[in-house]
């Protein structure tokens, strides 16, 4: 008998120290935007729950009149837009090259880096990039060995915070992938890309990468004077779709755009390559432009007049053709003076000089790439049963599109991760994972 109470009472102290499995905040947003159609709600209740066993988060109610528990914190963004978090369609957060010492040259870098640095760096770029309120990237290679699933796998455990990754794992290319090795040190192009030539060699790379926890499969359609076919293409977009995923095209000619456009893939990334016809025909297939395009900036790397004029023009047009765009930097360099979230913002810059509508752009970086990233169905939209990624700033976005500028506030995963401008990060931090091991 003793034995039994003596065991029932270290039950009742230990479960008296475990938290609540959900907790729950209400958000009192004073403007609330749909993105999708820029509609805009004022004066909304949001009530949220944050499962603490799982990490896993859920909106449970909106509305003027929603009644909040006893208990529940309440934050009040009265004043504020609040909205759903911001996606960059492309990045690479476990690189970054600089002037010094590497004069931009990528390949210094990927030498003078290990995979366990670059895995640190890449948890530091995406604290940044959440930070400036954005919730999701797809994270698309030049991140060694797997350094970006890790660092999935660690924000998906709850070890450190940062936005949704949607990582590709490494790239897969032909014969040298992005690099011009030489004879003596030809493996250099491994474990940046995976070398790819026949048929059987495509096939074994793409399910290695899904292997080894990627969720997008990324290819260079033409980085070599030896581009994959048009079947070539194709055989890279059935066997993703047998592991359910899409395919990412790195594009850089225009015959290469051509074949990748044919073959179906998910979206092709760049624009140098793309022209008027070619829109057109990513329009009538539905396919992603993903162009990064680089701003004209005194603090970027010098630009043409001509190379600059192209850029919003095609940019223009593939908008005017009903292509679907998505907003994507692959701001993957060393600015003085800025954080990698912060130039990632100032990408604004080219959509602005185009002269698309700021409602349009807010639906380019939030409705559109929760749909390229596949989370439109659980994750982005603010609405009730989707998971409480939420963003608010202190002018309206949808007057002025550099009010993205300036997040006042960031909630991932229902905890709010910055707040008033100032970001509060410890709770996001654990001595493990708590969300459970072994994610894949």
């Amino acid at each position: 008998m003793k034995r039994r109470i003596s065991i029932s009472l270290v039950l009742i102290l230990f479960l008296g120290y475990l938290p609540a499995f959900g907790q729950q905040s209400a958000i009192k947003a004073g403007h609330l935007i749909d993105t999708a159609t820029g509609k805009v709600l004022d004066n909304q209740i949001i009530l949220v729950e944050k499962n603490e066993m799982t990490g896993r988060s859920s909106i449970l109610e909106i509305g003027p009149n929603v009644s909040i528990p006893d208990g529940v914190r309440v934050i009040d963004l009265s004043d504020q837009w609040v909205m759903g978090g911001l996606v960059d369609a492309h990045d690479h957060l476990a690189i970054t090259y600089k002037e010094e010492p590497e004069s931009w040259f990528y390949y210094m870098t990927i030498i003078m880096d290990s995979t366990p640095l670059r895995a640190i760096q890449a948890m530091s770029t995406g604290f940044q990039k959440l930070a400036s309120g954005f919730t999701i990237v797809r994270d698309l290679g030049n991140n060694g060995l797997y350094a970006d699933t890790a660092l999935r796998q660690a924000i998906e455990m709850g070890w450190v915070p940062g936005p949704t990754i949607i990582n590709s794992g490494i790239i897969i290319g032909a014969f040298g992938g992005q690099l011009y090795e030489t004879p003596e040190r030809e493996d250099t192009v491994y474990p940046e890309y995976l070398n790819a030539d026949t048929n059987d060699e495509i096939v074994k790379a793409i399910r290695r990468n899904i292997h080894y926890g990627a969720k997008v499969i990324k290819v260079c359609v033409d980085c070599q004077a030896y581009p994959y076919t048009t079947d070539q293409l194709k055989l890279f977009v059935s066997e993703a779709a047998n592991a359910g995923q899409k395919v990412s095209g790195h594009v850089q000619t225009r015959e290469g755009a051509r074949r990748a456009i044919e073959a179906g893939l998910w979206s092709l990334d760049h624009d140098n390559a793309l022209d008027a016809e070619l829109h057109s025909m990513m329009a009538k297939k539905g396919i992603w432009r993903v162009g990064t395009e680089t701003p004209k900036a005194d603090f970027m790397r010098p630009m043409s007049e001509e190379r600059w004029n192209k850029r919003v023009e095609m940019l223009r047009d593939a908008f005017d053709q009903g292509v679907k765009l998505a907003f994507s930097t692959d701001a993957d360099y060393y600015i003085p003076g800025l954080n990698r979230g912060e130039l990632t913002i100032e990408f604004l810059r080219t959509w602005i000089a185009a002269d698309i509508p700021n409602k349009e752009i807010l639906k380019v970086m939030t409705t559109n790439g929760y749909e390229i990233s596949e989370t439109q169905d659980a994750r982005g939209p603010v609405k009730v049963g989707f998971a409480a990624d939420i963003i608010a700033t202190a002018a309206n976005p949808l007057e002025d599109i550099n009010a993205l500028r300036d997040v006042r506030f960031v909630m991932k995963d229902g905890r709010v991760f910055k707040q008033d401008g100032v970001v509060n990060a410890l709770d996001f931090f654990h001595n493990g994972p708590v969300y459970g091991w072994r994610k894949r």
